[in-house]
């Protein structure tokens, strides 16, 4: 009988199937992604509305679609999603009004992008008219005119709504009285556009500086914001008015993070906005919060921030009291230290709220991160994401008892929402969080958990900071590629420590190989960051996946060398005015730590890959040492005499080269940085295989760079290749184009470093 038995085990084990292997992600597997996009909780907390977009490769395109899920169903976990009916493919912006009972999208269903209104059960999460109107089960379109909202908010009330569009600015402005559909405003803007539509002659007559920002041309138009007022919920009467009527500046300002720039009191009588009024932008940080008063329409903006650097993403709190903002010190440094500031909206009086002790388990410490993004969680509580060493930190802040703690960590988190679920004490918060082997997800983090202090903790201030926390684990809303990233091996990513030259602790990763093998050697791809204010970290990529790189038997290392964010504003500025220098011997210090303490990898086969600042790094790299196989040199300052001429952000290199080219004539090139750090100038060294890679669009780093360096390196005869992209910018990010990218880099690295047969 025994014997039978396991026959019997053993004929079952023969019949059960196999467990699939994992296998490597291949760039097919990354365009599969479903990619999470803009997401939106409802006033009650109990419905997510996100957007997914879907990349289809043989037609070289995405399509964005948004879903609607609930948060907290019966079951305790989160329910199964469904289309948000109202949308179409490409809405975006989708908001909800304050009572939780309309939402708000952004479509061009008409031909032009306009906002829809649509209602909505809070009970079914069901969609319809927002009018008694057919068809019933419809948005209903509420602006007709020629401009094209953007960015588009509820008020409180409910009774209008604030957005920012592109008009010209010598236009007639849009005001109550004639701000219709056809108005004398709207006329002269639809006049302008036709007729540079219709015009035969393409040329421009530049007057000013910043004409061209990062992949386009700015052209005559301005961004303003404006309110359109609604009647009553049941009458499509409409009331709109330019808030900032011809002002010659964008209101907001153009920011690399997205987002509004501005935000309306809870009692809708306010609005706070964003704006730089310098008058030469190109060489200007310094926006300023403003308020205004939206109960008179012959109201005039009033500053409220003092600080001379960046001033940015203004927010009032829920008792009104309070509007907090970010904010920089110092003028003309788009990468110094975000505080968090708060006015006291009746004192008139700004304070600094991290820049004093904070009480960590009833010990006082003093924050030097910066504030990346922040809510306000209640009257007198704030939530911030703060970025420290390769992770995103969700911390809270309370503003009366003064204490820190840790809600969330060991993640990249952002677009914070924190919602209230109906019978429990404390909050959750709803939140998008990716790690460098898992792309963004929607889940939440309860706030439930009890307080911990410290007691005696570590040296750094963060990991004091860490031990007091009231965080629970995460709980998954959204499961956008749980089958998609079952079947794909994506080794884990691990910190490693070194000393620099200067006894400065500074971080690195490694990711091996799948399948790896420790009795085995791997060639080894070095990746640099760009910005060079930026940092590797746990975050998923679709421009430059650690994983994918790995995917072909590579080992990654990845450095963060001065300049990196999440260790101090001290280390960020240890690469103002030294760009070759520091940043450069912390790079080669950070990968002979490595190369020491991992022995898998083979030091005879390395390629360093860098794009931005990575990719004025990889040219420097190649004028100061042949360690490396290849080089690949993407989007990266060649000649920094010329780029400063060719770039529109002249405020990022009077900063980071101190000063003007010319401010140096006649001096020493030791004595200009504009000469000492240029990479053109040790030609004379390069020796290793070099990819060059540029978009024509890119004027951030103008093309120009790209075609220099290809140029040197030909004329001196070292093994090279240039990808040029006509229809790319900084970032390449058409579909079909990625795959060439990625199909090109990989090839030109194993070409140099994959042993012959």
């Amino acid at each position: 009988m025994r014997k039978s038995l396991f026959f019997l085990a053993l004929l079952a084990a023969s019949l059960a199937p196999a467990q699939t292997a994992k296998r490597p992600m291949t760039f097919e597997d990354l365009q599969a992604v479903k990619r999470l996009g803009e997401t939106a909780v409802s006033p009650d907390g109990k419905w997510l509305a996100y957007s997914v977009t879907t990349v289809n490769l043989d037609q070289n395109t995405k399509t964005t679609e948004w879903w609607l899920q609930a948060i907290f169903p019966s079951s305790g976990s989160g329910g199964e999603p469904f289309k948000l009916a109202v949308t179409q493919p490409g809405d975006s912006g989708v908001d909800f009004s304050a009572d939780g009972r309309r939402i708000l999208l952004l479509s061009s269903r008409s031909g032009s992008q306009q906002i829809w209104l649509a209602s909505f059960d809070p009970a079914t999460g069901a969609t319809g008219n927002a009018f008694p109107v057919a068809p019933a089960d419809a948005p209903f379109q509420l602006t007709h005119n020629t401009v094209e909202p953007e960015n588009a908010k509820w008020s409180a009330n409910g009774k209008f709504i604030v957005f920012s569009a592109q008009v010209y600015p010598d236009c007639p402005a849009f005001t109550e009285a004639d701000g219709s559909e056809g108005s004398v405003a709207d006329r002269c803007n639809a006049d302008r556009d036709r007729a540079a539509a219709a015009s035969k002659v393409k040329a421009q007559v530049f007057t000013h500086l910043l004409y061209r920002h990062w992949n386009h041309y700015t052209g005559e138009k301005r961004s303003h914001l404006f309110i359109v007022t609604l009647d009553s919920p049941s009458k499509q009467t409409l009331l709109w008015r330019d808030l900032t009527p011809n002002d010659p500046h964008d209101v907001p300002p153009f920011s690399l993070g997205g987002g509004g720039g501005f935000a309306i009191s809870p009692d809708s009588r306010e609005l706070a906005f964003t704006e730089n009024p310098d008058e030469e932008q190109a060489t200007s940080i310094s926006a300023r919060i403003y308020t205004l008063d939206l109960t008179n329409p012959a109201a005039k903006p009033v500053a409220v921030s003092n600080s001379a650097g960046g001033n940015f993403n203004p927010a009032y709190s829920p008792d009104g009291k309070y509007l907090a903002w970010r904010s920089e010190a110092r003028a003309g440094y788009e990468a110094d230290k975000f505080r968090l500031f708060l006015y006291d909206r009746a004192a008139k009086t700004i304070k600094d709220i991290l820049a004093e002790a904070r009480l960590v388990g009833g010990t006082p410490l003093y924050f030097d991160r910066w504030v990346d993004e922040f809510i306000w969680s209640d009257m007198h509580d704030i939530l911030f994401t703060a970025g420290d060493r390769g992770q995103e930190w969700i911390i809270n802040i309370e503003l009366l008892g003064g204490g820190l703690a840790v809600i969330g960590r060991g993640a990249e988190f952002s677009s914070l929402h924190e919602t209230h679920p109906r019978g429990q004490e404390f909050g959750s918060i709803v939140v998008s969080e990716m790690k460098v082997d898992r792309p963004s997800e929607v889940v939440s983090l309860s706030m439930s958990g009890s307080w911990r202090s410290c007691g005696s903790c570590g040296t750094s201030q963060m990991d004091h900071l860490s031990m007091s926390s009231r965080a629970t684990s995460p709980e998954s809303i959204t499961h956008l590629n749980d089958a998609l990233l079952s079947q794909l091996d994506l080794p884990a990513m691990e910190p490693f420590w070194f000393t620099a030259a200067d006894k400065t602790k500074l971080q690195g990763f490694v990711i091996r190989p799948p399948a790896f093998d420790p009795a085995k050697k791997y060639p080894l791809k070095f990746l640099i960051h760009g910005g060079p204010q930026g940092a590797w970290g746990d975050a998923w990529s679709y421009r430059w996946n650690a994983e994918l790189f790995a995917a072909n038997g590579y080992v990654v290392v990845m450095i963060n060398p001065r300049g990196s964010t999440g260790y101090g504003q001290a280390v960020v500025d240890g690469v103002n005015g030294d760009w070759g220098g520091k940043p450069f011997t912390d790079l080669i210090t950070g990968l002979d730590y490595a190369e020491q303490h991992y022995p898998f990898i083979d030091k005879t086969r390395e390629c360093a890959l860098g794009a931005s600042y990575g990719g004025y790094m990889a040219n420097w790299i190649l004028g100061h040492t042949t360690r490396f196989r290849c080089i690949v040199s993407h989007d990266g300052m060649f000649n920094a005499e010329s780029a400063f001429g060719s770039t529109e952000e002249d405020w990022f290199n009077q900063w980071e080269f101190k000063g003007n080219p010319w401010d140096y004539y006649g001096k020493p090139d030791a004595e200009n940085p504009f000469r000492k750090w240029s990479p053109s100038l040790y030609a004379k060294n390069f020796k290793t295989p070099t990819l060059v890679i540029h978009g024509q669009l890119d004027y951030r780093l103008d093309v120009s760079e790209g075609f220099q360096l290809f140029d040197t390196l030909q004329l001196l005869k070292v093994p090279s290749k240039m990808l040029y992209f006509p229809d790319e910018g900084h970032w390449v990010l058409k579909p079909q184009n990625s795959r060439l990218w990625y199909k090109t880099v990989n090839d030109w690295v194993d070409q140099w470093t994959k042993p012959r047969d």
